[in-house]
């Protein structure tokens, strides 16, 4: 609280506040550039933005219309939860692929996520999530590798262990979110964006 008191008194460009930060992050967590952003779930609707938009102003602009931009985002069935809107925010639909249920809770092989890819595929997801059968994080990065796509990772809740900060980076996650609001113990409504600078 002092520190965001004392942050509150000064007079500082936004823009150079936020490539500090950015740089900041990027040491923390190994990747090439940070984010700061207004809370977990905003970082997610960032990166799916990012994904569909690139760095063309006017695919932004049109954003969270994504008429004739690549819009689907792939994620395993095990992998869907109440977070799903922070992604759809900018858009995208979901394309699932796994099984649930029978015969135990389900899983994912890897052609079945290869066989959701299509070329209006912007990015796949893979949140943090403990669900057995699903594939793991390098195995997926090796799939998207194969098809030139970026993987979002959300990490929101997956602090502690501090070495999180940059094992997903490492595992080769193209961005990565994190709350600042839980275990990084900042404001509630914070977050940091890691990963690609483009």
């Amino acid at each position: 609280l002092n520190a965001m008191a004392e942050a509150a008194a000064s007079n500082v460009v936004m823009d150079e506040l936020q490539e500090r930060a950015g740089a900041v992050i990027a040491e923390v967590t190994g990747a090439e550039a940070g984010y700061v952003v207004a809370g977990a779930a905003a970082g997610l609707t960032l990166a799916a933005a990012a994904c569909v938009a690139g760095l063309d102003p006017a695919a932004m602009d049109q954003l969270p219309d994504t008429t004739g931009l690549k819009n689907e985002i792939v994620v395993q069935r095990g992998h869907r939860n109440a977070y799903d809107h922070a992604l759809r925010a900018a858009g995208i639909t979901f394309v699932e692929a796994g099984y649930l249920g029978y015969p135990g809770a389900g899983g994912t092989m890897p052609w079945q996520v290869e066989a959701a890819i299509t070329e209006r595929t912007a990015a796949i997801a893979w949140p943090v999530l403990d669900t057995p059968g699903t594939l793991s994080l390098p195995e997926v990065v090796e799939i998207a590798r194969r098809h030139e796509l970026p993987v979002i990772v959300d990490a929101s809740a997956s602090l502690p262990p501090r070495s999180n900060l940059r094992r997903f980076i490492a595992e080769g996650a193209d961005l990565v979110v994190f709350s600042g609001g839980k275990a990084i113990g900042g404001p509630q409504a914070s977050g940091i964006l890691a990963g690609r600078a483009d």
